[in-house]
């Protein structure tokens, strides 16, 4: 028994636009990789565009052209990687998403696909995965084959801990490093300061996006930061943005970016600070739309980024 009507609680657009243009036979795989809600896969690409950007400031024989390719390249990357990632927490957590209403009628719970051909989308996308990830630097792949533990263990961390956000930082911002790495050849300070960063900021963000399934999370028994605070999440959310901010503003530092960075920066904590005060932790309409807000905040990064560079 969930604690909302599975049809009023989903997130998935039923037979919205995009469902309506596709083949029908193609809906449950666009449903696994959530092709229609890409916000999921614009947070994992941001932080390769980070890592990318604050590495080409500091290599000036890196031209324009390769930065596009780059660009391009995690862009495909990070929307096949997204969706095979979504497709295995769908297979791990299909017992738990039946109990859940906002995840009942996903495909695997809802009969719509098998276990089966779940796994034969995820090798196709991460076969276009694997044909972007070696297209960069071999330095870069290196680093990027590293986050394939983060990636296999974050389904189970809800069991065990009840910060599973802080596991989604660890994988999701892994691009800083990525992005970072083929362009430099290597991770170094600022990447790293870059990847603090991204965690801090994942752990805000994800923790208002899990305000949206505490109840039910409480009846089947997972864990997330949004139960752990409970009310205090406000306080917190607070924290982990400024902690962001001042990860940013050292990775930027360490870069050697220049002044209008900083006053990137102080939007990007404007931003942050609507986040906060808009916060509605008993609404999971607003949550949600809070947590689609941080593609602003991420492209805003990039921006204060940009204009660093171009001083």
């Amino acid at each position: 028994m969930t604690a909302r009507d599975p049809l009023s609680a989903t997130d998935i657009r039923i037979r919205g636009a995009w469902e309506r243009a596709i083949p029908l036979r193609l809906v449950p795989y666009s449903r696994l990789a959530r092709w229609d809600r890409p916000i999921g896969a614009w947070l994992l690409l941001l932080p390769c565009w980070w890592g990318t950007a604050l590495a080409a400031a500091g290599a000036p024989g890196f031209s324009a052209l390769e930065t596009a390719w780059l660009v391009a390249l995690f862009a495909v990357g990070a929307f096949a990687m997204r969706g095979a990632g979504c497709t295995y927490n769908d297979i791990v957590d299909r017992d738990f998403d039946a109990r859940v209403s906002r995840t009942a009628i996903r495909p695997l719970p809802a009969g719509h696909t098998t276990v089966f051909r779940a796994w034969a989308f995820i090798a196709l996308q991460g076969a276009v995965g694997l044909a972007v990830l070696l297209a960069l630097e071999p330095g870069a792949v290196l680093v990027g084959l590293g986050s394939i533990p983060l990636v296999l263990a974050y389904p189970f961390m809800k069991r065990v801990s009840h910060w599973p956000q802080a596991w989604l930082g660890l994988t999701f911002n892994w691009g800083a490093l990525v992005g970072w790495a083929a362009v430099q050849g290597e991770v170094s300070g600022p990447a790293y300061a870059l990847y603090a960063a991204g965690i801090a900021w994942t752990l805000g963000y994800d923790t208002i996006y899990a305000h949206q399934d505490k109840e039910d999370d409480a009846l089947v028994g997972v864990k997330s930061t949004a139960l752990l605070f409970g009310a205090r999440t406000r306080p917190w959310v607070a924290g982990f943005y400024g902690a962001a901010l001042a990860l940013l503003a050292l990775a930027g530092w360490l870069a050697g970016l220049a002044w209008p960075f900083y006053a990137g920066l102080a939007v990007v904590a404007a931003q942050f600070a609507w986040q906060v005060h808009r916060l509605d932790i008993d609404d999971p309409d607003r949550c949600l739309a809070l947590f689609k807000s941080n593609r602003l905040a991420g492209l805003l990064v990039l921006g204060a980024i940009a204009l660093g560079m171009s001083a």
